[in-house]
């Protein structure tokens, strides 16, 4: 809209041009089997698959309260709402409305999610921590509270049936229907309903944050507690959500700080039923709540039990009674997956006069977006706006119907992708089982920790729905995820709107390809951000607060980047250097055996060699791997100075096999001038060809010694390194995600390093 261009012509300039770029760098991608998401021929197979979905089961169309984001005039689901409530692409405050809105139900598979961590023993914990709190799993009882004057009960989840005795009032969410309800028969008076409307359009974030104001309204609504037979008003406030549990709290203002301030607040009663061991606890001193576990007081025949116990044999008495039942409850909610914007594919649902809804048929897809709409239709999806797109046929009767006008949410599209480059060009059905089967489950996914709880969720649960489905045959999609860090400038994540991006093409001309990849594996361990900010250097003072949209090479300039090259420009010196004497001993260059006659060149290599799989593989430490590279550089400019490497003698063979390792282990980091120099010391044919150099272990034995990692003096690992190790050099190595498991999602307040045998995380308690 902005820039007055449609956005499939916008979205293949950027493919294109992101192609490009990706070319340049000299990545080696097999561009047969790229899938566009938003082109028809694989969106006709994301519409397939919702019918599936609906087939299933899985594919329903509900009331239900929503995330709406006024700005984007549009649905969110409740992943795409941030902490902080507000709408996770335009950052304008999101509200909640009340619409008919399709959903996927993930709840389903929720247990699956959940016990199936166990089976993710490749992803980070942060991810799986993340998804576990998300999906919010809690053991509870359903209690029943008798409405006064209703012949209903006001069901109510808690985790503390311990407190029973102890609730005061009880709490609606604004959401309730009661609430609706009372509304509806004119129960309640103007500010009701105006507290009411206010309270919907909250962020989530300021209904339950501890810190805010906790404000309700009484309603003319009782209810009895089903164990003691005394009558509860119930009130509704802004800290009680409908989207978890039931939407209404059994308060218990002495031992739940919530409802402990809005007690205080509004002069409620408050009920002391857990004494604390060794303390007096009363209800005029009380300043806040005690959450803690005790000894159970003002709870009839049940004084005196331990609250802990309680919980269990209260649980068996409200069960023996029917006022209660065991229950498990999590906070996952169903996907919701329509969505009121043009760019997404169209939900294949057709409305009919007198079919109701039915389904397009399978043969009739894709439905396609239609090219003519309005994107100002207010709340109304832009594809309503078409009535080209909207009047059509029912597929069961033939009669006139109009199809549905909302959009599929774009995280469908991208929860299958996968699947489609095993099989890009089948035109019958979204993929072949069998080639899914070869090339799946997916070795090793990179995805960054933002899409924990949004894409790698949605993924994990397309997967499993298909494998019921008998399409795929894997429980998950992938065993092994890096969950890659970003570039941020500022602070704050490279964004156009914000005018804070680099192009790398500006890097690419100035540096090179090679040195561009280098620069961005270097600049720190996958898993961590980097900020642009620390890697380059102002121009006149400079920076990116007085300069919105600053310019590569006006600007500022790229200073780390230069270091890169240089390395570069070094191994490229040392190949033109030894050009003669290499291509003299170019059978050397390949070898598959490492042999060195200099006891501490071989050494250095074998260790290299080590550190450099171990970096690639386990440790998925790019930027050390290419800190050895640096040192085997360091070590053959020596070994050349010192020892005289001339045409076929012992040193030039020496010096040709480790150069061979350097250019081989080079490769993947640099590959335009390690074929380069391939190509320069005399040899045909590419250096990708060339087997990987293998260590071998006794050659490096002799000379290793065992470094001790310790976490809060306890040993977790020990590793074999070599004894000139620095304290970088130890460090880089220490922090593997083994140890890392153990800092409890803490960051270490002290390292004690002590080259070359120990190094000791100090992790906070």
């Amino acid at each position: 809209i902005e820039r007055n261009i449609h956005p499939g012509e916008w979205t293949s300039k950027n493919i294109e041009k992101m192609r490009g770029q990706l070319d340049r760098l000299g990545f080696t991608f097999d561009w047969s089997r790229q899938v566009i998401t938003s082109d028809p021929s694989y969106y006709r197979w994301t519409q397939y698959l919702f019918l599936k979905f609906f087939e299933n089961g899985l594919a329903v169309k509900k009331r239900t309260w929503v995330n709406f984001c006024p700005s984007c005039k549009t649905t969110l689901a409740n992943e795409q709402v941030m902490s902080d409530g507000t709408c996770e692409r335009c950052h304008g405050q999101a509200t909640k409305k009340d619409m008919h809105q399709w959903f996927f139900r993930i709840t389903r598979y929720v247990e699956e999610l959940l016990e199936y961590h166990d089976k993710l023993t490749g992803w980070p914990d942060a991810v799986k921590i993340l998804q576990k709190n998300w999906i919010g799993k809690s053991h509870g009882i359903l209690i029943k509270f008798p409405m006064v004057g209703k012949d209903e009960t006001l069901d109510v989840f808690t985790t503390r049936p311990d407190t029973i005795y102890g609730v005061t009032y009880m709490v609606l969410a604004v959401e309730h229907p009661y609430v609706d309800e009372m509304i509806a028969k004119n129960l309640v008076g103007s500010d009701f309903v105006e507290f009411v409307n206010e309270t919907r359009m909250q962020k989530e974030f300021e209904r339950t944050s501890e810190d805010s104001p906790k404000i309700g309204k009484k309603t003319p609504y009782k209810c009895i507690n089903p164990m003691t037979g005394g009558e509860i008003p119930i009130l509704v406030a802004n800290y009680v959500l409908y989207g978890y549990g039931t939407g209404a709290v059994m308060a218990v203002p002495a031992h739940d700080q919530r409802d402990f301030m809005f007690a205080k607040e509004y002069d409620l009663p408050i009920r002391v039923v857990i004494q604390p061991e060794n303390e007096k606890l009363t209800v005029e001193t009380m300043e806040r709540a005690c959450e803690e576990p005790g000894v159970m007081v003002n709870s009839e025949e049940f004084n005196g039990m331990n609250s802990r116990d309680f919980i269990d044999k209260i649980s068996n008495v409200m069960e023996e009674k029917c006022v209660g039942e065991r229950k498990v409850n999590y906070r996952l909610r169903d996907w919701g997956i329509s969505r009121q914007r043009y760019w997404g594919a169209p939900i294949p649902v057709i409305y009919c006069d007198k079919c109701g809804m039915v389904c397009e048929k399978y043969e009739n897809l894709p439905v396609m977006l239609p090219k003519e709409v309005r994107y100002d239709a207010g709340e109304l999806s832009p594809l309503a706006t078409s009535d080209e797109f909207v009047n059509c046929k029912c597929p069961e009767c033939g009669g006139d119907a109009k199809r549905e006008t909302e959009t599929l949410d774009t995280f469908v599209c991208s929860s299958w992708y996968y699947l489609r480059y095993c099989d890009p060009h089948n035109l019958e059905i979204p993929f072949n089982k069998d080639k899914v089967d070869y090339w799946t489950p997916v070795d090793q996914y990179i995805g960054g920790i933002e899409h924990a709880i949004m894409h790698l969720m949605y993924f994990r649960f397309f997967g499993k729905a298909l494998r019921d489905m008998g399409l795929v045959s894997f429980d998950e999609p992938t065993s092994n995820l890096l969950a890659q860090g970003m570039v941020t400038w500022g602070g704050t994540k490279m964004s156009k709107s914000k005018g804070n991006t680099a192009d790398p093409m500006d890097i690419i001309n100035e540096f090179g390809a090679d040195a561009t990849r280098l620069f961005i594996l270097f600049a720190s361990p996958p898993e961590a951000d980097i900020d642009w900010n620390d890697h380059i250097e102002w121009v006149d003072g400079k920076n990116i607060k007085n300069s919105p949209s600053p310019i590569f090479g006006q600007d500022y300039h790229a200073k780390n980047v230069e270091g890169l090259q240089r390395f570069i420009m070094r191994v490229w010196r040392l190949a033109c250097l030894r050009k003669d004497d290499l291509r003299a001993n170019k059978e050397f260059l390949v070898s598959p055996g490492i042999e060195l006659k200099n006891e501490d060149l071989s050494y250095k290599i074998h260790a290299a060699i080590k550190e450099v799989d171990l970096d690639l593989g386990e440790r998925k430490r790019m930027n050390t791997a290419i800190s050895r590279l640096m040192e085997i550089t360091n070590h053959l400019y020596a070994f050349d100075k010192e020892f005289p490497v001339n045409g076929q003698n012992e040193n030039s063979r020496d010096f040709a096999v480790a150069f061979g390792v350097l250019v081989r282990m080079l490769s993947p980091f640099a590959p335009h001038v390690s074929e380069e120099i391939w190509e320069l010391i005399g040899n045909d044919g590419t250096i990708f060809d060339i087997p990987w150099p293998e260590y071998d272990e006794k050659m490096l034995s002799s000379r290793q010694v065992t470094m001790v990692i310790q976490v809060n003096g306890k040993v977790r690992d020990t590793i074999n390194v070599d004894p000139s190790i620095d304290e970088d050099g130890m460090l880089a190595i220490a922090r593997t995600e083994k140890i890392v498991r153990h800092f409890n999602d803490k960051e270490p307040i002290k390292t004690i390093v002590r080259p070359p045998g120990l190094v000791n995380f100090v992790i906070p308690k």
